[in-house]
């Protein structure tokens, strides 16, 4: 008998990573009944990382809030206080792409990521620990430093408008009113190592996942480099190239301006799962995510679980909707889409093809 650990991110937009965890399981079963099998869902500062963390600390628990959505209109969300008094907030939950009826790459806003920020620091959070990725916006985390308290305002000295739209008429940054951190401190979860500016920023990397088109691109760009100057000129230090300013529209960078810091954010999530000691105790460990290319080698749930089997001496294998990139440090991977025929295929029932990669990954073993 083996024990195998099941440690994938969620499919996006498709399945969450815990129900892609009992999938496989349940198709690695289903060919090696005999195996113990371990749940461990992932995630890497993303969708799905309050689910995760709410998994894996007992006692956790969740706070509703209500929050200026990425579109401008109310939502309810939440944030997750845990026993140790710290707050998970998750910008896919307040700000995400995936609530965005309609893409908006110039009117998207993460002011709703800085409501439920404040909300947790009006309950007395000691410290915060801050997922940004899954945004629908590129305004450098402008609505998120103003609903913190900044005043950013345009020639006239009137609030500028939210989103990547209203930094170009940006003039002045007030950061006085600003809400200080907490006694904590506050780590951005984030695997993604873009700088704020250029060929490899927010706008140009991230922009056209968002609705932008080659022309809005340079606009975009204009936008949040106007910011990062007006920021400057209010005292701000920190270097738009600094690695993880681009991540999330830029909000990386308003982040670290307010005083921040940025965490790998699978690390951390794996962390509090106590996954490298349920890999270094298993046979192997099975991960996967939505899509494996060529980003998912940066830091990404796949390559952080690879590296922990790596470390532990033990296979890790690979289920993914699709597989883009040649597979680095798996044993063996299996695509669903693959599997299923053709991506509509695999999109419209990715569990019953979890199932199927889980079983197939298990035959191969």
């Amino acid at each position: 008998m083996s024990t195998v650990v099941f440690a994938p991110d969620s499919f996006k937009g498709s399945a969450t990573a815990a129900e892609v965890a009992s999938a496989l399981a349940a198709g690695w079963s289903s060919v090696r009944p005999d195996d113990r099998v371990v749940l461990a869902p992932m995630a890497d500062g993303g969708e799905g990382t309050l689910d995760a963390f709410e998994v894996a600390v007992p006692g956790s628990a969740r706070r509703p809030v209500r929050v200026t959505g990425p579109d401008g209109a109310p939502r309810d969300a939440s944030w997750l206080l845990l026993p140790d008094g710290r707050a998970v907030v998750e910008l896919a939950e307040t700000s995400g792409i995936g609530l965005m009826p309609t893409l908006a790459p110039f009117d998207a806003q993460t002011t709703g990521f800085g409501q439920a920020i404040a909300a947790a620091l009006d309950a007395g959070a000691t410290g915060l620990l801050l997922a940004i990725g899954g945004s629908a916006s590129t305004d450098g985390g402008a609505g998120m430093l103003s609903a913190l308290g900044a005043r950013l305002l345009d020639a006239a000295g009137d609030d500028v408008v939210p989103g990547n739209r209203g930094l170009a008429g940006l003039r002045r940054a007030e950061l006085r009113t600003l809400r200080g951190l907490p006694a904590g401190g506050a780590r951005v979860l984030s695997d993604v190592t873009s700088p704020l500016l250029g060929p490899d920023g927010a706008a140009a990397m991230f922009g056209p996942q968002k609705g932008a088109g080659p022309g809005d691109l340079p606009v975009l760009e204009a936008g949040l480099a106007r910011f990062a100057d007006v920021l400057r000129e209010a005292g701000v230090t920190v270097d738009p190239a600094t690695p993880g300013a681009g991540a999330a529209g830029g909000t990386g960078f308003g982040l670290l301006a307010w005083g921040a810091t940025i965490a790998p954010g699978s690390a951390a999530v794996g962390d509090a799962l106590g996954l490298p000691a349920a890999v270094a105790g298993a046979d192997a460990v099975v991960t996967g995510e939505g899509r494996y290319d060529d980003q998912s080698a940066a830091g990404k749930v796949p390559e952080y679980v690879a590296g922990l089997a790596a470390a532990a001496g033990i296979p890790a294998l690979l289920a993914a909707g699709s597989i883009a990139a040649q597979p680095r440090g798996f044993a063996g991977a299996v695509s669903l889409t693959e599997l299923a025929g053709d991506s509509a295929a695999a999109i419209a029932d990715p569990l019953r093809w979890a199932a199927a990669a889980g079983a197939e990954l298990a035959r191969r073993a």
